[in-house]
């Protein structure tokens, strides 16, 4: 691939998670040294039984540890500490396609972005799990309904960012949710962001996948609703509201045709339950209202940390790595 730009001019860091992955990460760590021989390449083993340290820091990688297990946990990690003007996030199961990391970064050094998903093409029909591709397009819809529809592959492990989305990411999920907080981060603060197709293979002949299909759907599931509460409180809130003013509605039903049919109240202990469910209901509302202002000022906060953080246009401006969007406009006739 020609890039139009020198990638060697920026600091681009390869961020590779692993765990139990030694017949795997000798070959991802060679084939990003291959495609992008100017970034540095880390590898960050979260308690592995088998040899996964010693054969990343053979094939050349920056090795270090993170002893609380779960992706989300070793993201966290390295996301705090490594720094560098763009980060390439990949799976270190062989999985995805080194070669497409030079239009991952081009993509998103040249438009200016600050997250570049990588939508997985299955280029062997193993590649992907029925549970798997099932569950990817039901979370991924359920986040474009609430959140926004820009991402197709919102559970891909690859991905790169500026510096200006890591710096500014919370990182609150422990594990696999970790690509679905991710996703929202750049959905409610309305990064720039961009995705492009890149072929996905099936593992390695011996090698497993970590990921449980019910166990860390649940959990993906989990995060979506706690994220959903956290971002969208009014609409959490007005939902529960809603559900207990319709639970009251039926059980005041028949209550209300015996009083007007015979001027008697016999059920106190249901009029009593419904009574206090609109209070619940009323209550939840009030909740939502004054949670949808702490989360305003939340993002207003999150969004202004980003923008102390120079933008990847700035960046590539200094360096002289000027892209068509940032030259002088060409006069027209």
């Amino acid at each position: 691939m020609t890039s139009s730009f020198d990638l060697n001019s920026i600091s681009i860091a390869v961020l590779i998670p692993c765990y139990n992955e030694e017949l795997a990460i000798g070959k991802v760590v060679n084939d990003f040294r291959t495609h992008l021989p100017g970034a540095r390449i880390y590898v960050y083993d979260n308690n592995s039984t088998d040899n996964t340290r010693e054969v990343a820091a053979a094939a050349g990688a920056i090795v270090n540890t993170e002893p609380q297990q779960g992706k989300g946990n070793v993201v966290r990690r390295m996301f705090s500490d490594i720094d560098a003007d763009v980060y390439v996030l990949v799976d270190g199961d062989h999985t995805y396609e080194a070669k497409a990391a030079p239009k991952l970064v081009e993509t998103l050094v040249m438009q200016s972005l600050d997250m570049v998903n990588a939508r997985r093409i299955e280029s062997a029909d193993a590649a992907y799990r029925p549970g798997h591709r099932f569950g990817n397009k039901l979370l991924t819809g359920l986040v474009a309904t609430i959140f926004g529809e820009r991402i197709r592959d919102m559970l891909s492990g690859y991905r790169a960012f500026s510096k200006r989305f890591v710096k500014s990411f919370p990182a609150l999920s422990r594990g696999f949710e970790i690509e679905t907080e991710l996703t929202v981060h750049a959905l409610e603060l309305r990064m720039p962001i961009t995705e492009i197709d890149t072929d996905y293979a099936e593992r390695l002949p011996g090698s497993t996948s970590k990921l449980n299909t019910i166990r860390d759907g649940v959990r993906i599931m989990t995060t979506i609703s706690t994220l959903v509460k956290e971002e969208r409180p009014i609409a959490f809130f007005s939902a529960i509201t809603g559900v207990l003013l319709l639970i009251s509605a039926v059980l005041t039903y028949p209550i209300a045709v015996e009083y007007f049919q015979t001027g008697l109240v016999p059920r106190f202990p249901t009029v009593i339950l419904v009574s206090a469910m609109v209070v619940v209901a009323l209550l939840s509302l009030v909740c939502g209202l004054i949670l949808d202002t702490v989360t305003l000022g939340r993002r207003e906060i999150k969004r202004l940390f980003y923008l102390s953080q120079p933008s990847l246009e700035a960046q590539s401006a200094a360096l002289g790595a000027r892209s068509p969007r940032m030259r002088e406009p060409t006069p027209t006739s």
